[in-house]
């Protein structure tokens, strides 16, 4: 299937599609399975869209909405760095969600035991199988400058797995763990949405989307039976006039 790629007039069209593509996801999965399952990124571009959804998107069903995490930094849910604590401030503390709808990654415990328990939330609420992997209905996620999603980071060992759900995953190049979704996770979702804004990521977009070799880790989001959508504003768009999107 080929990803489709949306480019939008500037970072707040940007932010206005991403809430109008939760709300619309949120309300069909609710209507269909009564519930909706979603994992949050981190991120500049994010937190502006949870500003967007708690602001203007009180009234989505949010005792229905279930809130996961594609990935985590190794620190305490208090500290400025988490990205539990930036989906909180902006979102999840300003909307009439309960409590128990709220999955994040315990970042705070050792980074293995960080990962083992979130594969355990995992199997608990999708009542997994041996072997089986959560759908979520969507999952947010962001491109950074070294072609890195979640928290997949060239070079990393967690690019390689294949069969646990989430990895406390070293990046040497910043000389911590990350606790993050895996691939499998990522390609067994309803929709895995990208969202890129500003110039300084229009280079990496324009390689990413290159049809040829995978060279980065974004590029190995390919959903199996789902929806891969690129969200993207104009200043991050400004090198694709020449790239098609890759079919995957």
């Amino acid at each position: 299937m080929a990803a489709e790629i949306k480019i939008l007039s500037d970072s707040t069209a940007l932010h206005s599609a991403a809430a109008q593509e939760f709300q619309q996801l949120a309300e069909t999965a609710i209507a269909e399975r009564g519930r909706f399952s979603v994992a949050l990124s981190g991120g500049n571009t994010p937190r502006n869209v949870y500003s967007l959804l708690a602001d203007e998107y009180k009234e989505l069903p949010w005792d229905r909405i279930h809130i996961f995490f594609g990935d985590e930094r190794h620190v305490p849910p208090t500290d400025p760095d988490s990205n539990f604590r930036m989906a909180n401030e902006s979102l999840l503390s300003r909307v009439p969600i309960p409590q128990n709808n709220v999955h994040r990654i315990r970042a705070e415990l050792d980074p293995n035991t960080a990962a083992e328990d979130y594969e355990g939330q995992l199997r608990e609420f999708f009542r997994l199988a041996s072997g089986g992997w959560p759908r979520f209905d969507l999952i947010f996620l962001g491109l950074g400058e070294d072609g890195h999603t979640a928290s997949l980071f060239p070079g990393s060992e967690a690019l390689h797995e294949t069969s646990r759900r989430v990895a406390a995953n070293w990046v040497q190049k910043l000389e911590t763990f990350r606790i993050t979704l895996t691939f499998p996770v990522l390609n067994h979702a309803a929709e895995a949405m990208f969202l890129v804004s500003g110039e300084s990521k229009a280079q990496i977009l324009s390689d990413v989307l290159k049809p040829g070799a995978k060279k980065y880790p974004s590029q190995l989001v390919q959903p199996e039976n789902g929806h891969l959508l690129w969200l993207v504003d104009q200043d991050a768009a400004k090198l694709l006039q020449t790239v098609k999107p890759p079919s995957l």
